[in-house]
C-alpha cells in the first residue's frame, strides 16, 4: 500500500473540462469499435505455405520480453483478461529488462492534475505525439497507483525525485506545470519492484521460457494479421502461435552499435543496463511493414566509458572532491561542471559539433582531479551502496550480472587502466592524446593554470561555477577518466496508436501486432516525464494486453 510523503514542492489546482468526460466515451467507444478487428477476414483461408506445419506452443497472448512491459502485459492478459499467456526472454534466466536494476521509480497522475499534465506532454513533446495517445497514457497512468496496490508493490509517493523536481521540464510556461505529477519511491528500487510482480505472474501460472532469441513473426501475408512468431530456444526453433496478439515489448538497443550509431544523434553512446537489449525487435516490425519513430530519443546522461573490451558499457561516476575540472576532446573547457543537466537528458550538454574538426568536440570528455580527489572517495558505485542498481546488483545472478560494481579506493580501476595518470598535466595531456588524437597538450595545460587562476580568485570568470566548489588542484599526479553520453536506455521503436497497435507507413494498425515500453516509446523531441520509462512499462502494457483480449482468435471457426 502506498503512504503519502509530501516533501513541500508547491501544487497547484485546476478544474476539469467538461469534455473529458465525454472525451472518455469516446475513447471507450473507439476500443469497443476495435473489438472484432480482423473478424471481417476470418472468412479467408488461414492455410498456406506461409503457416507453419505444427505449433510448439500454443497461447491467446504472446508476450515478446520480459522487462517491466512485458510483466504489465502478461499479468493484466492473465489476470484482467483471462487470456492464456506466454513470454518469451531472451536472458538465459530471471528477466526483468532495464526496469529490474533501475531506481523503480515511476509517474503518478492524480485525478484533478490530468488535464494539466496532458498539457504538458503536449508543451515538452512540441506537437509531435498524437493528442490520442496523450490523451490515453494520462488516463491509464492515472490508474498506475490502483494497480500497484492490487499487485502489492511496495512503494510511497513522493513530489520530489532522486535526480530533483518533478516533471522534468515543470518549468515550461511561465512555471505553469510544477507539481502536475508526483512520483512512487521504493526503497529496494527496480529490483524489489520486479520480485512482487514477478510472484504474481507465477501465481497466475503465466510461462515465461528463457534463452529465447532470433524472433520472427508470422504473418498472414492476405490478411497482414500477426499470428505467431518463430523463435530460437538455445539452438533449436519453435513456433508458437497467438491466438489473438503478439505484444512486443523487447525494450531498447542500447547494446546494438550499428543501430546505435544509425539512428542516435552521437556517438559513440554508451549504456548501463540490461546487456540484452539488442534491438531485435526493430528488425522483426520492419519485417512486417512497420513504421519506426522516436529512433533518435534516449533517456541517459553522461558517464564513464572505459574503452576496455571486457568492460563494454557506461558505468555512473562522481567526483568525490571538488579539485577537479572538465575539458572537452582539445583541452578546452565547456561547462560549469555543477551543471552538467539532468541524470535523465544531461547528454544534451555534449551535444556540440565543432566543425573545425568534423566532429563531436565533447565526446569523449575528460574529467581531470588530482590525488586529494582521487583518495576521497570512490568513483562510483558499488554493490551494497545506497545506490545498489544497474548492472553490477548483487540481486542478479552471475549468468545476468555483468560485473560486480566499482572498488572501495579506485585503486583497481587504475591498474585496469579506467583511470589514467601522469605525474604532470603534460603527462597526463599525453596519456589521453593515445587514447584521443585530437586532445592538444599545450591547450589543457592552458587550461589547467586557467582553472587554478580562477580558484585563487575564488571566482570562475568563463562559467560561474560557484566559489566554495572552486578548489585547485594539488602538485600532482593527476588523473582523467573518460566522460561519454550514456547511462540509461533508447526509447525508439515501433509507432504505435492510443491502443498500442503497431502501425505501418500510412498509420494503419498491423493487426494482432501490440508494442509497449522503450520499444517504442511515445515521448517526443525530449524526454519530459520522470519516472515516464517505468510508467510506460504500465500504461501501455495494460493497454495492449486489453485491446489484444478483447479480439476473436484468428483461428476461430464460423
Amino acid at each position: 500500500m502506498s503512504k503519502e510523503m509530501n516533501l513541500g514542492v508547491s501544487r497547484r489546482s485546476f478544474l476539469k473540462g467538461a469534455g473529458l468526460a465525454a472525451a472518455a466515451m469516446a475513447g471507450t467507444a473507439a476500443l469497443a469499435g476495435c473489438a472484432n478487428e480482423g473478424a471481417a477476414d476470418a472468412s479467408l483461408a488461414n492455410t498456406g505455405d506461409w503457416l507453419p506445419e505444427s505449433w510448439d506452443y500454443e497461447c491467446d497472448l504472446l508476450v515478446i520480453g520480459y522487462g517491466g512491459a512485458g510483466m504489465w502485459a502478461s499479468l493484466i492478459g492473465a489476470d484482467e483478461c483471462g487470456q492464456e499467456v506466454l513470454v518469451l526472454e531472451k536472458a538465459p534466466e530471471r528477466g526483468g529488462g532495464n526496469s529490474s536494476i533501475n531506481n523503480g521509480e515511476w509517474t503518478i497522475v492524480e485525478e484533478s492534475e490530468k488535464e494539466r499534465f496532458k498539457q504538458y506532454i503536449r508543451t515538452f513533446t512540441k506537437g509531435k505525439t498524437p493528442d490520442a495517445m496523450i490523451e490515453a497514457w494520462v488516463e491509464e497512468c492515472a490508474r498506475n497507483t490502483e494497480y500497484a496496490d492490487k499487485y502489492g508493490m511496495t512503494y510511497e509517493v513522493v513530489e520530489q525525485a532522486l535526480a530533483g523536481g518533478i516533471p522534468e521540464y515543470y518549468f515550461l510556461d511561465d512555471n505553469a506545470y510544477e507539481g502536475s505529477c508526483k512520483l512512487s519511491s521504493v526503497d529496494g528500487f527496480g529490483m524489489l519492484s520486479f520480485h512482487e510482480l514477478d510472484a504474481q505472474r507465477e501465481a497466475l501460472g503465466v510461462e515465461v521460457l528463457f534463452d529465447c532469441h532470433d524472433e520472427r513473426l508470422i504473418q498472414n501475408p492476405t490478411t497482414k494479421e500477426i499470428v505467431g512468431a518463430y523463435t530460437m530456444i538455445g539452438n533449436e526453433e519453435k513456433t508458437v502461435k497467438a491466438r489473438k496478439g503478439v505484444i512486443m515489448t523487447l525494450g531498447g538497443f542500447e547494446f546494438n552499435e550499428e543501430l546505435k550509431n544509425q539512428y542516435l544523434k552521437c556517438s559513440p553512446f554508451k549504456f548501463e543496463g540490461w546487456r540484452f537489449n539488442t534491438g531485435d525487435g526493430i528488425k522483426m516490425v520492419e519485417d512486417v511493414g512497420a513504421k519506426l519513430w522516436h529512433m533518435d530519443m534516449a533517456i541517459s546522461m553522461y558517464s564513464m566509458w572505459t574503452r576496455d573490451p571486457e568492460y563494454d558499457f557506461s558505468i555512473l561516476y562522481f567526483m568525490p572532491g571538488f579539485s577537479y575540472f572538465n575539458v572537452n576532446r582539445l583541452g578546452r573547457r565547456f561547462v560549469n561542471e555543477n551543471n552538467m543537466g539532468s541524470p535523465h537528458n544531461g547528454w544534451h550538454t555534449l551535444l556540440s559539433f565543432d566543425d573545425s574538426i568534423a566532429d563531436f568536440d565533447r565526446i569523449p570528455s575528460w574529467g581531470i582531479f588530482d590525488q586529494s580527489c582521487f583518495d576521497a572517495g570512490k568513483l562510483s558505485t558499488s554493490q551494497g551502496d545506497f545506490f545498489e542498481c544497474g548492472n553490477f546488483a548483487s540481486d542478479l545472478p552471475d549468468s545476468v550480472r555483468d560485473w560486480d560494481g566499482w572498488s572501495q579506493d579506485n585503486k583497481a580501476e587504475l591498474e585496469r587502466g579506467w583511470i589514467l595518470t601522469g605525474a604532470t598535466i603534460e603527462e597526463l595531456g599525453q596519456k589521453i592524446k593515445e587514447c584521443d588524437p585530437l586532445m592538444d597538450i599545450d591547450t589543457l595545460k592552458a587550461t589547467f593554470e586557467e582553472y587554478q587562476g580562477f580558484c585563487a580568485a575564488g571566482k570562475d570568470s568563463r562559467f560561474d561555477r560557484s566559489a566554495e566548489t572552486m578548489v585547485p588542484l594539488d602538485n600532482g599526479p593527476y588523473y582523467a577518466v573518460s566522460i561519454y553520453p550514456g547511462s540509461c536506455s533508447t526509447l525508439g521503436g515501433p509507432m504505435k496508436n492510443e491502443h498500442a497497435q503497431v502501425l505501418d507507413p500510412a498509420q494503419n494498425p498491423i493487426p494482432r501486432l501490440y508494442a509497449a515500453g522503450c520499444f517504442g516509446n511515445f515521448q517526443s523531441h525530449t524526454y519530459g516525464i520522470t519516472g515516464g520509462n517505468n510508467a510506460e512499462n504500465q500504461v501501455w502494457g495494460r493497454i495492449a494486453a486489453r485491446h489484444a483480449s478483447s479480439l476473436e482468435n484468428w483461428d476461430a471457426t464460423e
